[in-house]
């Protein structure tokens, strides 16, 4: 494994301030809350995500793959005929393609690949399996040729349980897996949920003990489809790139996969960058997050060329 402790040029004053103005103290995620805070986060997003759209000079449009909707994000510049399956965040209960473009966008005109993201259907309406069946329908119409895989926090979940699930039923895996602050345990442990909480200027555990039911429902949350930490993985896996922070959260379920894909003799580059935050590269306004992008874009585009 290659790790990596993006620190030696300090924190940057932009990320320092956004620490200092923080007065992010959790989610109320019950049922009842979440249709008001989709529309929040939406309404939060929509002028960044503009701002990247125009930025980026990326288009996007919406298709039915499989029966399942889709946006498709076009880069300014066709670069490869390797597109990227993306796999959205927000604990499987909140969020949509059009907030992560913040992510997706930026990635799409840096490495000229087309991204295809599912809009998978979000619990507690639709439960585990719901979000994985939608996004395995997309996985298999794109399984013939080669693809990359990307997913931030619950769309890191997403990404590794796809791979799972295409393993067992004998489809191909992506060429290359990059993934953001990975929430890939859904039991929520891990040292950094107790040590980051609080810490972490954009997530408390109190989110993800409310997410984790919403989703499971009463399967077992330890279900590798589920919390794909605890799954089985082989040096068939394509190399990964996880990035996390210092403060992330999630930090510690980041370090755990690492280490049981190196076990599994999977190639991975483990980034930590000191004083981030979860999924930080969601803010373009943080010198880091414009890194961070930059460098998975790199590794994208490196085994995408090998395609």
């Amino acid at each position: 494994m290659e790790t990596t402790m993006e620190s030696q040029y300090g924190v940057s004053a932009e990320a320092l301030q956004f620490l200092k103005e923080s007065t992010f103290s959790g989610t109320d995620r019950s049922a009842a809350n979440l249709p008001v805070l989709r529309q929040q986060i939406r309404e939060y997003m929509t002028p960044i995500v503009e701002r990247l759209l125009q930025s980026s000079r990326v288009r996007t449009h919406v298709a039915d793959i499989a029966g399942v909707t889709c946006l498709v994000v076009e880069p300014p510049e066709l670069l490869t005929g390797c597109p990227v399956l993306y796999g959205f965040g927000g604990a499987f209960v909140k969020g949509s393609p059009f907030e992560d473009l913040a992510v997706a966008a930026p990635l799409c005109a840096l490495t000229g690949a087309r991204f295809i993201i599912p809009d998978y259907r979000l619990a507690p309406e639709h439960p585990w399996p719901a979000a994985i069946d939608d996004g395995f329908a997309v996985y298999r119409a794109l399984a013939d040729k080669s693809f990359a895989l990307v997913g931030g926090s619950a769309g890191g979940n997403f990404a590794l349980s796809l791979m799972l699930r295409a393993r067992v039923e004998g489809l191909p895996l992506p060429c290359a897996l990059a993934l953001l602050s990975p929430w890939c345990d859904l039991s929520n442990s891990g040292e950094s949920l107790a040590s980051n909480d609080g810490r972490d200027p954009t997530l408390r555990l109190s989110d993800l003990e409310m997410s984790a039911p919403h989703y499971a429902g009463d399967n077992d949350v330890k279900n590798p489809l589920i919390s794909p930490l605890f799954g089985t993985f082989d040096a068939h896996f394509p190399p990964c790139q996880i990035t996390t922070g210092t403060r992330d959260l999630l930090l510690s379920q980041s370090v755990k996969l690492a280490n049981a894909l190196i076990d599994s003799g999977v190639v991975v580059d483990l980034h930590v960058w000191e004083g981030m935050w979860h999924v930080f590269e969601w803010d373009d306004r943080i010198p880091e997050a414009r890194q961070s992008i930059s460098r998975i874009a790199k590794f994208l585009s490196k085994h995408m060329r090998l395609e």
